[in-house]
């Protein structure tokens, strides 16, 4: 059976944090290995973390000095995994239980693919409010248009991740770490597909909308100039860095009405 690593970067998520684990340990996939690195958390994080550490084996606890970002915290865990695979998780969402099976089943019959990822369930207090598209293989010229893949749900070949040299840690990338490693990894001729079933439940509530700063907007203006470079893509698609910048100026209220539209759309159309 080959192991999978499922990496992730751990900060101020104490209350949620449990049942994000307990949906890994839950898996019908078993032989995986837990790398949480805890990023200099100011609550119970790192010790409700160490808890669950202690009492699993397969479970490793790290922790940062400081607060360094996402992607210096990912690169740490992805430098002691022993797994053939990498997987990420998040310490505020659920995998669901035939997540790590039926993503390496994937990779497992499909060598020509480097990753793959699911569409994500959204949810909040109230309950699921939207889901992603899915069946589908993201193009080069998709990444001026945004991610393509949900980072939390991917499951990547290990010597991947080494032959691009894992996450890019500049405080440019800070919160597009995931896109610019797809830009990455397709500018070396790989791909990536996205499976048809959403096997990912993300918490989007009040405070993923606090953390949508205009920084990390701009990182996003940045990136899409990034992917026109990289993947030698025509030098007018410059014009879509334009759109993170206007996304930042909505009023919140309005960006959440257009954000759930936009996702109950995907639900009726990927059924």
């Amino acid at each position: 059976m080959k192991k999978i690593s499922i990496i992730m970067g751990i900060y101020n998520c104490s209350s949620t944090l449990p049942e994000a684990v307990n949906s890994i340990i839950n898996q019908t996939y078993n032989n995986w290995e837990l790398i949480m690195c805890d990023d200099g958390s100011s609550d119970d994080t790192y010790f409700v973390a160490k808890t669950f550490a202690d009492n699993y084996s397969n479970i490793i606890l790290i922790k940062n000095e400081s607060n360094m970002g996402l992607n210096y915290t990912l690169n740490r865990c992805l430098d002691i995994a022993t797994g053939e695979y990498i997987a990420r998780m998040d310490g505020d969402d659920v995998s669901l239980p035939t997540r790590l099976e039926k993503e390496l089943h994937f990779l497992e019959t499909r060598h020509d693919y480097a990753l793959v990822g699911t569409p994500m369930i959204y949810f909040n207090e109230n309950g699921d409010f939207g889901i992603g598209l899915g069946d589908r293989e993201p193009q080069c010229t998709d990444f001026v248009y945004g991610s393509q893949f949900s980072h939390a749900t991917v499951l990547v070949r290990k010597e991947i991740y080494d032959i691009v040299g894992g996450y890019s840690v500049s405080k440019s990338f800070l919160r597009v770490e995931d896109w610019h490693l797809w830009i990455k990894i397709y500018s070396k001729g790989y791909r990536g597909y996205i499976l048809s079933e959403a096997l990912y439940k993300m918490r989007d509530d009040g405070n993923a909308l606090r953390r949508r700063k205009f920084k990390y907007r701009i990182n996003e203006a940045r990136v899409i100039c990034l992917a026109v470079k990289e993947l030698n893509l025509p030098a007018w698609k410059c014009i879509f860095a334009v759109k993170p910048i206007l996304t930042a100026l909505l009023p919140k209220s309005i960006y959440m009405f257009f954000h759930k539209n936009c996702l109950k759309m995907d639900r009726r159309m990927d059924r």
